[in-house]
């Protein structure tokens, strides 16, 4: 879908600075950022607050504008402005909960973020134990369950970059993950 004229004429007023453009894209698209949050979140197991929503929204919006809108002008019209946000969107909330669950248990990221910690993250004795207990939890998956949990969860690749990198059908990653997140919870609950 190429580029509609609303949209081209919102991007060129925004790249303008026109008086009210800014309100207007953030008007036009606050509802998609906000499917993208959600959708993302639920598909790497993470609640979040409406705080946490507010945050992301945040931060989406922040990349929008930094060094003077330079996102939207990389933008070169061959698809909707919609899905070129869309991709952007994801990047800038998977980015932020792979800070979020750093040095966090992957069943516990959302609930453990919010608990007070006097100079605001885990002591460094906290994060070893975290991440042992990681790496403890992965030790009872098969060596390629184990690359593909580590891949997706920590250090945020796609199901296409995994599939690239292990040989595995993209197809297949999904129920891979499913079925190492339930040996996981199964291996937490025989604690």
């Amino acid at each position: 879908m190429a580029l509609s004229d609303i949209d081209r004429d919102l991007l060129q007023r925004c790249l303008s600075r026109k008086p009210d453009s800014w309100e207007a894209f953030v008007n036009r698209f606050l509802g998609l950022v906000l499917h993208v949050i959600h959708h993302t979140a639920k598909s790497r197991s993470v609640r979040l607050t409406t705080h946490d929503e507010e945050d992301l929204a945040a931060e989406f919006f922040l990349a929008i504008i930094a060094h003077d809108y330079a996102v939207l002008r990389r933008f070169r019209g061959d698809s909707s402005l919609a899905t070129y946000l869309t991709v952007i969107a994801r990047r800038v909330v998977v980015r932020e909960l792979l800070k979020w669950k750093s040095g966090t248990r992957l069943s516990d990221a959302a609930s453990e973020r919010h608990e007070p910690q006097g100079d605001g993250g885990p002591a460094p004795e906290e994060r070893i134990h975290n991440r042992d207990e990681v790496e403890r939890l992965m030790r009872g998956l098969s060596d390629a369950e184990a690359d593909i949990v580590r891949m997706y969860h920590l250090e945020g690749k796609s199901y296409r970059e995994i599939s690239s990198a292990v040989g595995v059908a993209e197809n297949s990653i999904g129920p891979t993950l499913s079925r190492a997140r339930a040996k996981m919870r199964q291996a937490l609950s025989d604690v």
